[in-house]
């Protein structure tokens, strides 16, 4: 197998799949980067299994950098992925609607009565107090969205901004290299084509375009 100087390794959000992250492949392809999905169990798995699963995908990309996009949960793994002992190869990581400082609205609802059932074995991650932490090695952007259209609202008042799911203020983490807000819903930030041209410009240079 041919080794690729760089590749992209996208990964989706909660009770998704990889087809979820289809546009935002075919943008970052169409920008010249070469893009692949993760499918993993948001639902059945736990946070480790996922780590881990996104650690053997990783090892397993021939490439000589691997970037990684994350939407929402996807953002949690790979945060968590980076705190670990991460594969030398990662080079920049965009965030997209990750509540990197914990979901307001997925403890909500995980309170709930049905919420074991709706939110499967990735209860105990939002219900967590642990937050992700940056080393400054790690370049990583993060994307809010500030549209309210979500599910959160049927189970809280989202505070705004937010995209509906996640507030503006949930994505920022310390050490973030750079943080970008745009007028897009937590699930429309997949099919928007600023989000894709920001999101080529952030793996292209570590800052989004102003």
């Amino acid at each position: 197998m041919a080794t690729r100087a760089e590749a992209v390794l996208l990964l989706h959000g909660l009770w998704m799949n990889r087809l979820a992250m289809l546009y935002l492949a075919l943008a970052l392809e169409e920008a010249g980067f070469a893009s692949e999905s993760l499918d993993y169990h948001s639902m059945r798995g736990t946070l480790p299994e996922h780590v881990s699963a996104l650690a053997d995908r990783v090892a397993g990309t021939a490439a000589d950098a691997v970037h990684l996009v994350a939407h929402s949960l996807g953002g949690i793994v790979a945060l968590n992925y980076l705190q670990g002992t991460r594969d030398e190869r990662i080079g920049r990581v965009v965030l997209l609607g990750t509540p990197a400082g914990g979901s307001r609205a997925a403890r909500a609802l995980a309170d709930q009565p049905f919420g074991d059932w709706i939110l499967g074995r990735s209860t105990d991650i939002w219900r967590s107090d642990d937050r992700a932490q940056l080393d400054a090695t790690a370049c990583v952007g993060a994307i809010a969205g500030s549209r309210p259209f979500g599910l959160g609202s049927v189970f809280m008042d989202v505070p705004e901004p937010s995209d509906g799911v996640v507030t503006v203020e949930e994505t920022r983490l310390p050490g973030l290299s750079d943080h970008l807000v745009l007028p897009v819903s937590h699930s429309g930030m997949l099919i928007s084509r600023e989000v894709a041209r920001q999101t080529a410009a952030f793996l292209r240079n570590g800052r989004f375009q102003r």
